[in-house]
């Protein structure tokens, strides 16, 4: 595939950022409004057309990239007579970008290859500040041969682009990615947020932490914001964060088992939502922590 089109669904933060990388690299770009205009505003600026449907994207595209917040979401654009299965072309592509449930994965899958079109999951690694700049980690699933056939704009998008395996490997292995990382971010949050209830300056908890195996980049975009009150380096929101979470326990419960270690992390998401701090950033889930050992 020669200097494809592409459609793009979802220009939010993230979407946004690769939709720039992608007009960087020259890509003619077809994108649609969701929820703000600001992105797509942005992309009209720099030669991307506008359309009002997803089935209009999907025409206009031989690639289309979805890059939604939740799997309903994503079957909404998907699905009906303007949704993005009834204007594939033929061969087209269509490449889920977001975080969503294996099993709808899956489904959709069959849809679009009852159309004559392959849907590929590649969920999302890093932040849209590595967007940008096209190094994003793809964790890629789905047909070998489409994969293959559109991995030069993957490869312009992604420093580390990877094909997992069988449709679906790709949010499965995500989901547990940010299961992980999650329980991570909360862990450190809480740890500064109990070192000022036991007056224990928050640098020497990092400098003793970080010393040994506890060590990493999670751990330092949380210390980032704990200690300068910078929180761009994880610029995603705690209700997405606890989206993904329910998401992995959801996913666990579809299998047959049930989730110990994501409980309290969820716990803890949710509780910061229902504080009216579901817009925030991860990393100010210490202010969270904090408020809450103050009683």
């Amino acid at each position: 595939m020669s200097t494809p089109t592409i459609g793009f669904i979802g220009l939010g933060l993230m979407g946004g950022a690769m939709v720039g990388r992608l007009q960087d690299k020259g890509y003619a770009l077809t994108v649609i409004a969701n929820r703000t205009r600001t992105y797509v505003d942005a992309a009209m600026a720099r030669g991307a057309a506008e359309v009002t449907t997803a089935k209009a994207v999907a025409e206009a595209s031989d690639i289309v990239m979805l890059c939604m917040d939740t799997s309903a979401n994503v079957e909404a654009r998907m699905r009906g007579d303007d949704g993005v299965i009834a204007g594939l072309k033929p061969g087209a592509v269509v490449i889920d970008f977001g975080t969503s449930l294996p099993g709808s994965t899956k489904t959709l899958g069959a849809e679009v290859a009852a159309a004559g079109g392959t849907l590929l999951d590649c969920p999302i690694g890093r932040t849209p500040m590595h967007a940008k700049d096209g190094l994003l980690n793809l964790m890629g699933s789905g047909d070998k041969a489409a994969f293959d056939q559109v991995k030069p704009v993957l490869d312009d998008l992604g420093e580390n682009v990877f094909h997992l395996g069988a449709l679906g490997t790709g949010h499965t292995i995500k989901l547990i990615n940010n299961f992980y990382a999650q329980a991570c971010a909360n862990a450190m949050a809480e740890s500064f947020a109990i070192a000022d209830v036991m007056e224990v300056d928050r640098q020497a908890v990092y400098d003793v932490m970080s010393a040994g195996p506890l060590k990493s980049g999670m751990m330092d975009f949380i210390t980032a914001y704990a200690l300068e009150g910078n929180d761009a380096n994880l610029a995603f929101s705690i209700k997405n964060a606890a989206k993904d979470v329910g998401y992995y326990a959801q996913m666990c419960a579809d299998a047959g088992v049930s989730s110990m270690m994501s409980g309290s992390t969820l716990d803890s998401l949710k509780a910061s939502i229902d504080a009216g701090r579901g817009e925030d950033f991860v990393p100010h889930q210490v202010d969270f922590f904090a408020d809450r050992f103050k009683g």
